[in-house]
């Protein structure tokens, strides 16, 4: 559904030691004890990351090891490492160290703002991208989702919580807003991520629950989408928040008659699909109007 005179409808959509007597440690123990420091190196990855690596070994240095008996082995916890019997000096302690964290730091990669990435097709050209960990499916907890058409954004029949689609602020919130069906019109710019300074709209059968000027994040429900015979409709909106982007002639002047679907409602189509929502029936189809500069046509992670 769209904003325009000529409106449309569409089909159902975390002790101390006891005391003990002296003993002189043997040589096992006495390498152990520097070997425990390099764990706690490798385990305070943020330490050896802010600089502070040279402080470490030097109070491993001070604790240099006698080499162990014969046939003993060493290992380094969460390095993945063991120092066997002829190479656990003080030298090979600090490699361990150092390559442990190393490898932590490969892995933290992997993560941004504590979501994991995923890899899904591009909706468009089918080869794989990264979805963006800024970024999270707003419409996750929406009962019986059913994908619908492209047409200024997307649309969708179901019921249940809209979630922003990433950090943003609100910047218009109504539940009577005559020109969409249902009366649903939210907007928030998007402060984060490939997309930050974008503008996205959630219209029709949806109720407010945010207010402008609101910060929101992935974990913030904006509106609740209800069946009301026309869905939601979502997408990306002017700059004023005024209306679909899709009406601006930068963007090809096409409003509710069509014709669909529109660049910028494949455009949106294309990010929700890397983020798991479902595809929309006329995914496939040749699109109509242009994508304005500014708009990523991928979202790898970040």
């Amino acid at each position: 559904m769209s904003r325009s005179t000529a409106r449309h409808r569409r089909t159902s959509h975390s002790h101390r030691p006891v005391a003990s007597r002296h003993r002189k440690p043997s040589a096992l123990t006495t390498a152990v004890q520097p070997a425990r420091l390099a764990a706690a190196a490798v385990a305070g990855t943020t330490l050896i990351a802010g600089g502070a690596a040279p402080t470490i070994m030097h109070a491993i240095a001070a604790q240099a090891p006698t080499p162990p008996d014969r046939g003993a082995q060493l290992v380094v916890p969460g390095s993945g490492v063991s120092l066997s019997k002829s190479t656990s000096g003080f030298s090979d302690v600090r490699l361990a160290a150092a390559r442990a964290a190393a490898r932590l730091r490969r892995e933290s990669q992997d993560v941004t703002f504590g979501r994991p990435t995923t890899t899904r097709p591009s909706a468009r050209t089918g080869r794989p991208t990264a979805t963006t960990a800024a970024y999270l499916n707003p419409l996750r907890s929406v009962t019986d989702l059913v994908p619908e058409r492209i047409d200024m954004g997307v649309d969708f029949a179901g019921a249940g919580p809209v979630y922003a689609l990433g950090d943003g602020v609100v910047t218009s919130a109504t539940d009577d807003s005559s020109g969409w069906p249902g009366g649903g019109w939210i907007t928030y710019r998007l402060t984060d991520g490939p997309d930050a300074g974008l503008i996205v709209y959630l219209a029709e059968d949806v109720t407010s629950t945010v207010q402008v000027g609101q910060q929101v994040t992935p974990d913030t429900v904006i509106g609740n989408m209800y069946n009301g015979g026309d869905g939601i409709e979502t997408g990306w909106a002017q700059p004023d928040s005024e209306s679909a982007e899709s009406q601006l002639p930068a963007a090809g002047s096409i409003s509710g008659g069509g014709p669909f679907p529109t660049e910028v409602g494949l455009n949106f189509e294309e990010l929700l699909q890397a983020l798991g929502v479902p595809a929309a029936l006329n995914r496939s189809a040749a699109p109509f109007g242009l994508l304005p500069a500014g708009y990523p046509t991928s979202w790898p992670g970040i």
